[in-house]
């Protein structure tokens, strides 16, 4: 039998205390640790066999995702989270919003977006009830105002009653549930104190186990032995409690809250007639949404978004970029955000967090600013290295010449000078600046005796993750256009016109970007032009000889299913089925490595426990073994951290195919199909865009975006920045009512 895997957070003791009752947008956790257990239970040791003496205890068994590290968010401050796949960013985010790690106070509110929608007993989401219409639902889901609700409706019914006695009850069962949370938060206290602190923690502890002794007594109490004097100090604190709480909602202002609420889900998308509708019709991605507007409804004092554009088309990341700037003018709310659209991260995020080596560490400014200052770094540390290596190594040559000599001719000033140059060697080699970023004074920077007096010189290195390479399209015997769409119409039996003499042209090594909101035929037109739908009307030529790579917004989730049906089944196995006698496995498995599938991770691992961006790269490692002239991407980066979007786009500006590719992704769009090199983000030095055409003879592609509105495909003349202009504009009218 297995359990599920569990977090263990630990930390140093800071200012915080766990009991204290105000909230606070700030957290500030050194010496933090997170530990993900294993969750295959431990084994049943054998008691007829001896113990060894002087044993360790054993460790829990699991993966050290964060050591050592100082967690440190600033209040109304909004950061992005940077780190690879796999590193830990989503579970430090959870232990966030459970309150697993001990320093964050227990009063602070904290709202999280997380990227599942598993049910709970009760049958929500975090917080949705799948069986109330939409609106209904996201303004249920402030927790702090439901309890509010709950506790002044109950009181409120106690007055209504005819037993005088009935507000005595009620408000005698509220504080045995108070007293009930105090003794949860003075036990979880008292098990991560020691010292002075964990002394007064355990008698906390002891006072709260009294307190709920004394509430457990009154609320056993007959009500026949309630004397007049205590029910009327009882009833007079139902009054006062419940008059605390009418207030409290009265400054929550529902009305405000629904209009709120309502602007917020048309601005992620939603139609007013699909406000009344229940979440359980909606599909995985529109409840997505609705978790994302309870998250922005709730004014938390953290707020914490994993992959909020996950699901969004282009508007509504836009929408949601202008909504987030303008909460932090008006709002003190801490945002801590993942993302993989670089554009957004840009947009929103005043300071990043690096989650790297299983430490974090922090920059003021941006994306771009960070990877602006990294580069500087590289550049300035790996200079200073270069030049000290080369010292270094005249003074060792020079080190031996004087010993060698010393020692032929006894030379004691020869030995002697050799000595004193070995001390530099050994003493003030390393990291000639301070940790202000002045130059380095060993009497003022280090002070005392110390074995190695300076840091190494540590250069920083690239973390772009995993490379990819694709391999070259199948060369046409003859030549001609891949796909050709000639007057293209497609309507549904509703008579519903999606797509409306629609005419495209894709020939080998085009580059063609398709862009549009949710709904306006993206989807359908791709399925149209790889044959899985037929035209109402025109008509859709293919090369005899053309073979597609597909990638369809569902590819992941079907290898994540077949995963669960078949739990052994990995991806050299997955691809050596697929591939037959095409390919051998060492082929399969060059492949998958050039994927970034390497070793065990191919061979070993299960489909089922790949992570999503692993289960990326095995899904286009499917579709580009044929070698295909034509690839279709469609939604790609949806599991993918920037860092992996950064090599695929490098990947995808080499292949010598065509390309046809449907994603909201800016960067991704502006780099593949533009062929531009971003200023603000950097790409790899082997990435092939409209520089690297200009100096070759032959080489000019094609490059177009188009958006879908209407049925129609219309050419962006400036490209991806048209498009979002126009975008933009929309926006700003839809904030302003």
């Amino acid at each position: 039998m297995t359990s599920a895997p569990t977090i263990l957070a630990t930390c140093k003791q800071t200012r915080f205390h766990l009991l204290d009752d105000n909230p606070s947008s700030e957290i500030d956790v050194e010496g933090l640790g997170i530990v993900v257990t294993s969750s295959t239970p431990p084994t049943t040791e054998d008691p007829s066999k001896p113990k060894i003496k002087g044993k360790s205890k054993a460790k829990a068994a699991g993966q050290e995702l964060i050591s050592d590290g100082h967690l440190r968010l600033k209040g109304g401050v909004h950061y992005g989270l940077l780190g690879r796949n796999g590193t830990g960013k989503s579970t430090l985010l959870r232990a966030m919003a459970e309150k697993l790690i001990p320093g964050i106070p227990h009063a602070t509110r904290i709202a999280i977006l997380q990227q599942t929608d598993d049910q709970d007993e009760s049958g929500s989401t975090y917080g949705l009830k799948l069986e109330n219409p939409v609106l209904e639902s996201v303004l249920g889901s402030d927790e702090a105002r439901n309890e509010a609700a709950r506790l002044a409706d109950f009181l409120s019914k106690s007055f209504e009653a005819e037993d005088p006695l009935k507000p005595v009850q009620a408000i005698r069962k509220i504080r045995h549930e108070q007293a009930e949370q105090k003794l949860f938060l003075a036990h979880k206290n008292a098990h991560l104190k020691s010292g002075a602190r964990g002394l007064q923690a355990r008698k906390d502890l002891k006072a709260a186990e009294s307190k709920l002794d004394s509430a457990q007594e009154l609320l056993a109490q007959e009500l026949d032995a309630i004397d007049a004097e205590t029910v009327t100090v009882d009833t007079q604190a139902a009054v006062e409690m419940l008059q605390t709480l009418q207030s409290q909602l009265e400054e929550m202002k529902l009305a405000d809250m629904e209009k709120e609420a309502r602007r917020i889900l048309l601005g992620l998308g939603f139609k007013e007639e699909t406000l009344g509708k229940k979440v359980s019709t909606l599909s995985g991605g529109w409840r997505m949404r609705c978790m994302l507007a309870s998250v922005l409804i709730q004014n938390p004092d953290i707020m914490i978004l994993d992959e909020p554009t996950n699901f969004l088309d282009l508007l509504g990341v836009v929408w949601l970029e202008n909504y987030l700037q303008r909460l932090s003018e008006n709002s003190p709310t801490t945002i801590l955000l993942v993302s993989h659209d670089r554009d957004f991260i840009n947009a929103v995020c005043e300071e990043i967090v690096i989650l790297r080596d299983q430490k974090l560490n922090y920059f003021r400014g941006n994306l771009a600013a960070y990877e602006e200052d990294f580069e500087a770094q590289k550049l300035y540390l790996g200079r200073m290295k270069e030049a000290q290596d080369r010292q270094k190594a005249h003074m060792e040559a020079s080190i031996r010449e004087n010993m060698k000599i010393g020692k032929k001719t006894n030379d004691e000033n020869k030995l002697r000078q050799a000595k004193s140059r070995q001390k530099k060697v050994d003493d003030r080699m390393g990291l000639q600046v301070s940790a202000r970023g002045g130059r380095f004074k060993l009497n003022r920077d280090l002070v005392g005796w110390h074995e190695h007096n300076r840091a190494e010189i540590e250069v920083p290195t690239d973390e772009r993750g995993a490379t990819m390479t694709l391999p070259d399209a199948t060369e046409l015997r003859f030549p001609g256009p891949l796909v050709s769409l000639e007057g293209i119409t497609f309507r549904y039996k509703s008579d519903r016109v999606i797509l409306d003499d629609i005419n495209l042209v894709v020939h080998i090594g085009d580059r063609v970007g398709i862009m549009g909101l949710n709904g306006s035929g993206k989807t359908t037109l791709i399925r149209v032009l790889t044959g899985q739908l037929a035209p109402s009307k025109g008509k859709v030529t293919t090369h005899s000889r053309l073979k597609v790579g597909y990638y369809g917004q569902h590819s992941v989730e079907e290898l994540q299913e077949r995963g669960r049906s078949e739990p052994s089944l990995t991806a050299l196995g997955l691809l050596m089925a697929e591939t037959g006698d095409a390919l051998n496995e060492g082929a399969v498995r060059g492949l998958l490595s050039s994927m970034g599938l390497q070793g065990r991770t191919a061979s070993d691992v299960p489909v089922a426990k790949l992570s999503g961006g692993q289960l990326v790269r095995l899904a286009l490692a499917r579709i580009v073994w044929s070698a295909p002239q034509l690839l279709i991407l469609d939604e790609i980066t949806t599991h993918l951290d920037f860092h992996t979007v950064t090599a695929l786009a490098t990947a995808l500006s080499s292949f010598n195919g065509a390309i046809l590719l449907v994603s909201h992704d800016r960067f991704l769009v502006r780099s593949v199909i533009e062929g531009k090199r971003d200023t603000d983000h950097k790409l790899a030095d082997d990435f092939e865009g409209l520089e690297e055409e200009e100096t070759e003879v032959n080489t000019t592609r094609r490059r177009s975006v188009y958006v879908v509105k209407t049925g129609k495909l219309n050419e962006q003349t400036s490209g991806v920045e048209q498009f979002e202009r126009s975008l933009v504009k929309r926006v700003q009218k839809m904030l302003a009512t």
